[in-house]
């Protein structure tokens, strides 16, 4: 597809991913190592087990936002500008109309019909952040693993320039073939697949299939450093960097405060992040990502959509949650020029 074309098309991204309901929760190392949690990973559990430790946390102040990776990539989206749909299964629950509400008030475009025929709740993903900024998420699927090919609208992806797609889908069957549609139908109207890897531990479970998913589909990457090192089995980060640039066309491999590497058409460009002091890295990722997008959608050059990736990711890492209170879009100009 031409440049012309893509250009044409009248909302930037089509997001696809878990809808997971967010709840927000500082505590102290203690709290991780009492209940023998994966310090600083992502683990899934049943609803009575979530319970649990939402109970010790009851006399805490909670925070709630409408989440799961893809979605907070298109929040950063629509706070930077842009437009798009996004595509995740919700209950018929409080939970499912609070996170449909909120993504419509952010300008998403958010119409899945909820779920009416499961008795799992909407997904919620319990974030505990610890003093050093460290965070251990502990999730609930709920029906978010109902989301299934009849979910993808076709005609709304293909008004997109990008469909954006996140790994976590491939976790569960009927999500994975959405996740499969989604692509295949992105193929078939001239929209460009962009897939992020989401978690080192579905790269220890899926690397073949992974594999797979890249050389086929896909037209942009997304990954950070741990993740392409799990990808490739190297530890070299530019022999994962040039491994990558063999088999898709365009990358961003995030680095922490070093900020990315654009993998671009054989050529590797490191991106200066913006360092800074974080308090809670939930989310960082997910608003590189979508600052990022923002760029290609609207006319930044890869460097400068890098550039303004990291912005984002920096200034969410300076607060709780994966949300900025307000949209950063007018800096755009000076950090691009920066």
């Amino acid at each position: 597809m031409t440049e012309d074309n893509q250009a044409s098309k009248s909302i930037n991204v089509f997001g696809v991913g878990n809808a997971l309901l967010d709840i927000l929760a500082l505590v102290d190392d203690d709290f991780i190592q009492n209940h023998s949690l994966n310090r600083g990973a992502m683990t899934l559990m049943d609803a009575q087990n979530q319970g649990k430790l939402l109970q010790q946390l009851e006399n805490q102040s909670l925070e709630l936002r409408c989440g799961g990776s893809a979605a907070n990539t298109m929040i950063a989206i629509a706070q930077s500008g842009g437009s798009g749909y996004y595509t995740g299964k919700v209950a018929e629950d409080t939970n499912g109309e609070f996170y449909r509400q909120d993504m419509v008030a952010l300008g998403i475009g958010f119409e899945v019909d909820p779920d009416l025929h499961s008795e799992n709740p909407t997904g919620t993903c319990l974030v505990l952040t610890t003093p050093d900024a460290e965070r251990t998420m502990c999730t609930n699927l709920g029906v978010s693993t109902r989301l299934s090919v009849s979910d993808i609208n076709t005609e709304h992806l293909s008004r997109c320039q990008y469909s954006y797609v996140e790994g976590y889908l491939w976790d569960a069957p009927d999500p994975r073939k959405a996740c499969i549609e989604t692509m295949e139908q992105s193929k078939r109207h001239g929209v460009k697949v962009a897939f992020t890897f989401s978690d080192g531990f579905l790269l220890d479970r899926f690397t073949d299939d992974f594999h797979q998913l890249v050389s086929e589909y896909c037209d942009v990457i997304f990954c950070n450093d741990s993740e392409v090192r799990h990808f490739f089995q190297s530890e070299s980060l530019e022999d994962c960097a040039t491994k990558l640039s063999k088999i898709v066309d365009l990358a961003f491999i995030t680095n922490g405060e070093k900020g990315c590497l654009v993998v671009e058409k054989g050529n590797i460009i490191p991106v200066a992040g913006f360092p800074v002091k974080p308090i809670d890295t939930v989310g960082a990722g997910d608003a590189f990502a979508g600052g990022v997008l923002y760029g290609l959608t609207n006319g930044l050059t890869t460097s400068q959509a890098a550039r303004w990736g990291n912005y984002l990711g920096s200034l969410v890492v300076q607060i709780h949650g994966p949300r900025l209170a307000k949209s950063p879009a007018d800096q755009l100009q000076t950090v691009i020029a920066g």
